[in-house]
């Protein structure tokens, strides 16, 4: 086996994948083998209150977490789930506004915190715009609101923002919810501020000067992906899925806001409207999640640092090797037989 000795960094592992591919799961797993926390990378679990249509992981109950008392303390946003310690999750209001530069310097934060405890950070999601940041290292601008600007937007149609957008930056276009006026409308602003767009290469060189990511992908077929999407959004609707979207908007949350959350948000707002029958809602609703996991697939093929992989002993296997600064592609070809896709 060759090895080689990684450059003095710090060690990341990043769980990527597709919506309903069992990245939490997962990422729970290889904390618990690992001594590792998660900071998730996802746009939504990071508001309360919105926990069936996100798909937040079960939060363990208080009685369960006392060896966990001085970290809540003095962590006043950690969630704990089968008794790991999760970030960026349930820590602002649904009313607030958080971007990707928000979570640059809360995950950044984090992470020094979580290795100056002698962890391993774990960045699992499935926003990939944002784990990019981390990885990459990106330098966001300070792009002010321009209030003119989002009053001259917010009277066209998605369909027309995502066009915009698409012409000014053809790589953001691919990351972002089509159907999100609001992230749309943010994209376009900050496009239209910096006068051009900065382009990031598609087979990058880790560029982070801090640490060193170790990039996984859970491999799944594509059916059997369809059926767990099918399976999981009739279990999101037994659990109550509907009645949480009614709470938010009886709790002072606009139809408009809700829809701008996209996915479950937006199509159950739209039933809850009149605006279509509840077999239509439910119809698209699985297309919109199975198209949604199409575009994370296609973000994510273009990443060749990414090594997908399948089988957790493998996974494991993998990960044993970066820890012990072996290079991880030379480990994957050479002990398992297999090659990244």
């Amino acid at each position: 086996m060759k090895r080689k000795q990684s450059i003095n960094k710090d060690k990341v592992l990043v769980i990527m994948g597709p919506t309903a591919s069992g990245k939490s799961a997962l990422a729970i797993r290889l904390a618990r083998d690992f001594d590792g926390e998660i900071i998730s990378a996802d746009s939504r679990q990071i508001y309360r209150q919105m926990d069936i249509g996100t798909g937040k992981i079960k939060r363990d109950d208080f009685d369960k977490i006392n060896s966990f008392d001085f970290k809540c303390k003095n962590n006043g946003d950690v969630f704990i789930s089968e008794g790991i310690i999760h970030h960026a999750i349930d820590i602002i209001d649904p009313l607030e506004d958080f971007n990707v530069t928000d979570f640059k310097k809360y995950a950044e934060f984090k992470i020094a915190d979580i290795l100056k405890r002698k962890k391993l950070p774990i960045i699992c999601g499935g926003t990939g715009f944002w784990i990019k940041a981390i990885v990459d290292d990106i330098a966001f601008p300070a792009v002010k609101p321009n209030l003119k600007l989002r009053q001259d937007l917010d009277n066209q149609n998605t369909e027309e923002l995502f066009i915009k957008l698409k012409n000014l930056d053809p790589q953001r276009a691919q990351t972002i919810d089509p159907k999100n006026k609001i992230r749309l409308i943010r994209a376009i602003e900050i496009c239209q501020a910096l006068g051009s767009v900065p382009k990031f290469s598609k087979n990058r060189p880790v560029k982070n000067k801090f640490y060193e990511f170790l990039e996984i992908g859970i491999k799944i077929e594509k059916n059997i992906l369809q059926t767990k999407i099918k399976n999981r959004l009739k279990e999101r609707f037994n659990q109550g899925m509907i009645k949480e979207v009614i709470d938010l908007n009886q709790n002072g949350m606009s139809w408009k806001k809700l829809e701008s959350f996209g996915l479950e948000y937006r199509r159950i707002a739209e039933y809850l409207q009149q605006k279509i029958s509840q077999k239509e809602m439910e119809e698209k609703l699985y297309f919109d999640i199975i198209h949604y996991a199409k575009r994370q697939l296609t973000w994510l093929k273009k990443n060749k640092n990414i090594i997908w992989l399948e089988e957790y002993e493998k996974i494991k296997i993998i990960i044993e090797s970066y820890l012990k600064n072996i290079t991880p592609t030379s480990a994957a070809q050479t002990d398992l037989n297999i090659k990244k896709d």
